[in-house]
């Protein structure tokens, strides 16, 4: 897939909270049956621009996290799409039975936001810092999980979540992340993208982690290491042929995502390659540790989320890889 050539200029870096708001708006003229559901966060999670729009279709439910999960199921039954929107830590954590029985198990069709995932919600620390929330969902049956590496991807994502039948999480972080795909881009559920082609090792990544992949790869390629970076924006269903493609093609793989190392993204591709194709693989993630409060580079640096981190992993690979 082309990368967009202008992914640096930081005057074009947006939130993928707003390429959400931004596909809810979107929805809501296509689809009449697109209800959005709220729990006291309207312009946290970027569902103000909906609410305006069609106020006849959104609903607010204060701090009740649990009672909106379980209304969004019962609308789901008859015949509506809802949108459950709320912070990730509260639509996987707070309201996991609800999740778990009243939506994957009963698959209904609820799509669920889990806004300010990752460490970089900053300032807001450990309580909103959702690090587990890839492992909750993507361990349900029947539930999609993505994660989408800009605005301009989450906005497709958006949209394209209303055309699936069944539960669909969508992970969304705070804070400007660069363009990194076009207007243009193609976006297909589970199938992931190659932004930069490579032979010597692949970095699968997911979420703002891609660019800080992009950042190593761009490191790394001064020490004459050349390196494929791979978009995984959708966790499950995974694209196990993309990451089996790209550990033949290299030979050693960096996944790197904004979450904990357990159970997250990269224990999704290890699952993939220890069965069909082994290779030396490294995580870059948070390693078992609750996030806290800091601005977001300085959170990158500590927990060994940032550019210099992604680099280092990518080193340990190609040791091993010898």
């Amino acid at each position: 897939m082309k990368i967009n050539p202008d992914w640096k200029n930081k005057e074009t870096w947006r939130e993928n909270r707003d390429g959400f708001g931004d596909g809810l708006v979107a929805l809501g003229a296509k689809n009449p049956k697109v209800v959005v559901l709220n729990a006291d966060l309207t312009k946290s999670t970027r569902v103000a621009g909906f609410k305006e729009k069609y106020p006849e279709r959104f609903f607010q439910f204060g701090v009740a996290e649990q009672n909106m999960m379980g209304a969004a199921a019962g609308m789901a039954l008859v015949g509506y799409i809802p949108f459950v929107c709320t912070y990730g830590v509260f639509s996987t954590g707070r309201c996991f039975d609800q999740l778990r029985i009243s939506v994957a198990y009963s698959k209904t069709n609820v799509k669920i936001e889990g806004a300010h995932a990752g460490v970089l919600v900053g300032p807001d620390g450990a309580s909103h810092q959702a690090l587990e929330d890839i492992a909750l969902s993507r361990v349900l049956p029947n539930v999609t999980v993505i994660e989408p590496c800009d605005a301009l991807e989450a906005k497709k994502a958006t949209v394209a979540m209303a055309d699936i039948e069944g539960p669909v999480y969508i992970r969304l972080s705070r804070g400007k992340l660069p363009l990194v795909t076009l207007e243009e881009s193609p976006f297909e559920v589970g199938q992931a993208d190659v932004l930069r082609e490579g032979k010597d090792v692949a970095i699968i990544a997911c979420g703002p982690e891609v660019h800080q992949a992009l950042m190593a790869a761009e490191i790394l390629e001064k020490e004459g290491i050349n390196v494929l970076v791979v978009n995984l924006h959708t966790i499950k269903p995974i694209d196990r042929s993309a990451i089996v493609k790209a550990a033949r093609e290299t030979g050693a793989v960096v996944t790197a995502e904004n979450h904990q190392m357990a159970c997250g993204m990269g224990s999704a591709v290890a699952e993939v390659l220890c069965r069909e194709y082994p290779v030396p693989m490294e995580m870059v993630g948070v390693n078992d540790s609750f996030g806290e409060s800091g601005e977001i580079p300085e959170l990158l640096e500590k927990f060994g989320l940032n550019a210099a981190a992604v680099a280092a992993a990518v080193r340990r690979a190609l040791k091993r890889k010898k």
